[in-house]
């Protein structure tokens, strides 16, 4: 993703189908500390800048932050989901309910994000799964950890040019315009809240050592606090990985984000700035199992 302008539009009610074999459930990693919150019902985001977005194509989460930053303007648009090939047709392709299974998560940490998943199919959607969710983490926006996070879950072919093309994309001028200081921290008095949930995944292509994965995710960004501008909201996306297998992992070799599909936004009471920001710093996030 790259900072392009957009806005959130978040009107269209698509129906979704998650297909997959095996069950998906979450367990809690051991010291995560932060967390996410009800909030308001916002809008999913659009893109209309495709220089900046093919700089940092292979980097899917930032869409949000950028539809957040420019609230208002610009028009929303759906970048292309591409095609891929489909697997056999005479597999089940019902979709599956969250529910535990019998399997223990990946126990690797790499950098703080899980490692150390299977060369199978479900191996590659808890991979392309707990990418997503790093990827679209707020450690994105400061430069250090930002490093570590693109180095981890990517393959190291690509990850040289892409640290330099995300320092350019984060630029200072761009953290201002999602409401941070130049370091990528929040104002103070303000909380910056960015995660983002899968809600499901499914494998569209198995290849050897390659696989392509699609996971379709809830997102939330903004700012809580008195006052604030920007508002915490939630967005809708599919995340499309393409996945390698290397050095005994799975890693992202390119990514890209299309928008929704959204569901029919519902009636829940918008929480104030005090009960997000206790919201997000009370409940951790999770790592993902397929």
């Amino acid at each position: 993703m790259s900072p392009v302008n957009g806005e959130f539009d978040g009107r269209d009610y698509p129906t979704a189908e998650n297909s997959g074999h095996g069950q998906t459930r979450t367990q809690l990693p051991d010291g995560e500390s932060h967390g996410f919150g009800d909030t308001r019902r916002g809008n999913r985001s659009g893109f209309s800048n495709r220089n900046l977005l093919t700089v940092v194509a292979v980097v899917v989460l930032l869409i949000a932050a950028i539809a957040f930053a420019n609230r208002g303007g610009g028009s929303a648009g759906a970048g292309s989901g591409g095609s891929s090939d489909n697997r056999d047709t005479n597999r089940d392709t019902a979709a599956q309910p969250t529910a535990p299974t019998g399997e223990k998560p990946v126990s690797g940490k790499n950098g703080g994000i899980a490692s150390g998943f299977p060369k199978t199919e479900q191996g590659a959607q808890s991979a392309a799964a707990n990418y997503a969710v790093a990827l679209g983490s707020d450690g994105m926006f400061k430069a250090d950890r930002r490093h570590e996070i693109v180095a981890a879950v990517h393959d190291p072919a690509v990850v040289g040019k892409l640290q330099g093309d995300l320092d350019r994309a984060y630029s200072p001028k761009f953290l201002a315009n999602v409401g941070l200081k130049s370091d990528g921290s929040a104002p103070n008095g303000f909380t910056f809240v960015s995660r983002t949930v899968p809600v499901g995944s499914k494998a569209t292509k198995i290849d050897g050592d390659t696989a392509t994965v699609e996971v379709w995710c809830t997102g939330l960004v903004g700012l809580a606090g008195e006052s604030s501008t920007k508002p915490v909201s939630e967005t809708w996306f599919t995340i499309t990985e393409k996945l390698k297998w290397t050095n005994d992992d799975w890693k992202i070799e390119s990514s890209k984000q299309t928008a929704g599909p959204a569901p029919v936004g519902g009636d829940d009471r918008a929480s104030s700035a005090e009960e997000i920001t206790n919201a997000v710093e009370g409940y951790g996030g999770f790592t993902y199992a397929r």
